[in-house]
């Protein structure tokens, strides 16, 4: 490749191959560069350093769960059937690439741990993309007047179990959909819950 066709993409096309075959801990820009059948102060030029290179990696992977999850936000449809294909998707985006690609997973799950600040951007979009939908919810009259910010950020952290890649042994447990279910009924419950009328205060017999 010549160095005037080089684009960033192209770049972290040949990361992913380079993590892929060496992992995280051998990779270096040499090795992208080697790849890319150019000089690493070429790819220097587009990222300034090893962990300016990973860390955009990252957010291209993590980009490739939360994409998708936006148009169910966008939908205009019932906030409770989207906030629940909004966690099913994202379960079943999380284990299909840990069951279909696991040295892959394992490899990106090596390289998120270290990206810190690119990971908190990620759980703060979809916890947000969770607080939108409550959001529209209450609404639409669908859901209790809760604090959505606060409320999507509790909801997406207590289901991490079902999507977190640092719970990835746990997926393959048949009973773990159940245990889900039985979750999402309570968050559901909660989400619904009418609040009830204050209690009249007592007349004073003194």
């Amino acid at each position: 490749m010549t160095e005037a066709a080089l684009t960033a993409d192209r770049i972290l096309d040949a990361a992913e191959g380079v993590l892929t075959r060496f992992g995280p801990q051998k990779t270096n820009v040499v090795d992208v560069a080697r790849a890319l059948g150019v000089s690493h102060g070429s790819v220097y030029r587009h990222f300034a350093s090893k962990a300016a290179l990973r860390d955009a990696v990252t957010a291209r992977w993590l980009e490739r769960v939360s994409g998708p999850l936006k148009k169910i936000v966008a939908e205009d449809a019932p906030a409770a059937d989207r906030l629940k294909r909004w966690f099913d998707a994202l379960i079943a985006t999380k284990r299909q690439k840990a069951k279909a690609e696991p040295e892959l997973f394992a490899t990106y799950h090596a390289i998120v741990s270290e990206s810190r600040e690119v990971v908190h951007a990620h759980v703060e979009e979809l916890a947000g993309q969770v607080s939108a939908i409550i959001a529209d919810g209450i609404r639409r009259g669908e859901f209790a007047a809760v604090d959505p910010d606060r409320t999507g950020k509790a909801i997406f952290y207590a289901t991490a179990r079902f999507h977190d890649p640092s719970y990835a042994a746990e997926w393959n447990d048949p009973g773990l959909d159940a245990v889900f279910e039985d979750m999402w009924t309570l968050i559901l419950r909660g989400l619904t819950a009418t609040t009830a009328a204050p209690m009249e205060r007592a007349p004073n017999r003194a």
